[in-house]
C-alpha cells in the first residue's frame, strides 16, 4: 500500500532517508518533555525515526484519509494516537493532557506560516516547534532585522521564539518534486512570558508597518492613531525592517502613552 500525493494538500513526501534522519536529529526535547506532535506525517517518512527516539510520546496529525489508513496498518504503535484533524482548526490544549509538547514535521507548504501562526497562540504549551519549510518561508522566519527577508512572520515567531536555521535540503528528496528547495529550522522557546506592553496592539503595529513597508513607522502608523500624538523619536524616521523585536516592543509603548484609549 501506498499514498498518492496531493497537490491541493501540499503534499510533497520525503524520499531520502538520510535526509529523514537528519531532520530528526535536530529534535531537542527542550524543556525535558517527551511530547512530540507531529503535523503531516504522510506515510511516515520522519515518524519511524521519531519513534526510535527513547521514552518518546509521539501523536500525529493528518488530514488526509489515504494517510491516516497506511499509518494505521504501518505503524500499529500509533493506534489511537492518530489525529484526522485539521491543525488550523484544532485547540491544542486538548493534546497530551495540557502538558509540553513539540510540534514537528515536514510542514505542508501551502499553510506553513498559518501553522506558526497557530502555535503562536499555544506558544507556553510549545516550547519547541521543529521542521521543515519552503526555504523562503525557513529563512523569512530566522531572518536578522536588516533585510528585505525580514517581515511579519520574523518579527512574531521571534518575539517568543529563538530561531535557528539548521540546514538546506534539495527538491530532489522529494516525490513529486517541489518547485523550490526546503529549509529546516528550529524554534526553541525564548524567555519572554508576557509583553510589557499590549500583545494585541503589538501585532498590530507590527502588521500595519510592515504592510507599508516602503514608508516610515510614521506613516505606516497613521492607520492606528493620529501620529501627531506621536512625541519624536528615531523609529519614527525608520522602516520597519530596521526595527528588531525589542524596538517593537518600545515602539509599541510609545504608542500606548501617546494615545492611552487605544488599548
Amino acid at each position: 500500500m501506498s499514498v498518492q500525493p496531493k497537490k491541493h494538500l501540499g503534499q510533497h513526501f520525503l524520499t531520502d532517508q538520510n535526509t529523514c534522519r537528519k531532520i530528526v536529529e535536530q529534535y531537542t526535547n527542550f524543556g525535558g518533555t517527551n511530547n512530540v506532535l507531529e503535523i503531516g506525517p504522510g506515510m511516515g517518512a520522519i515518524t519511524q525515526y521519531f519513534l526510535d527516539i527513547e521514552n518518546i510520546d509521539l501523536q500525529v496529525m493528518e488530514i488526509d484519509r489515504d494517510s491516516v489508513a497506511y499509518l494505521q496498518d504501518a505503524y500499529p504503535v500509533l493506534n489511537g494516537k492518530i489525529h484526522s484533524e485539521d491543525f488550523l482548526k484544532t485547540d491544542l490544549t486538548q493534546f497530551f493532557k495540557g502538558e509540553p509538547f513539540a510540534v514537528v514535521g515536514n510542514f505542508p507548504y501551502n499553510i506553513s506560516s498559518q501553522i506558526l501562526f497557530h502555535c503562536i497562540e499555544y506558544r507556553n504549551q510549545i516550547p519547541e516547534i521543529m521542521g521543515m519549510f519552503q526555504k523562503e518561508v525557513a529563512e523569512r522566519v530566522a531572518e536578522a532585522p536588516g533585510s528585505k527577508k525580514y517581515g511579519i512572520l520574523s518579527v512574531l515567531m521571534q518575539t517568543y521564539y529563538d530561531i535557528e536555521y539548521c540546514f538546506t535540503v534539495s527538491e530532489n528528496v522529494f516525490n513529486p518534486p517541489p518547485k523550490v528547495k526546503s529549509g529546516v529550522i528550529r524554534c526553541l522557546r525564548n524567555e519572554r512570558k508576557q509583553l510589557p506592553c499590549n500583545e494585541e496592539l503589538f501585532k498590530r503595529i507590527v502588521k500595519s508597518t510592515f504592510n507599508q513597508r516602503r514608508k516610515t513607522i510614521r506613516n505606516g502608523l497613521k492607520v492606528i492613531l493620529d501620529v501627531q500624538l506621536l512625541p519624536e523619536h528615531p523609529f519614527l524616521k525608520q522602516r520597519a525592517e530596521t526595527l528588531s523585536v525589542d524596538d517593537f516592543i518600545e515602539l509599541t509603548q510609545l504608542v500606548e502613552k501617546a494615545d492611552p484609549s487605544i488599548v
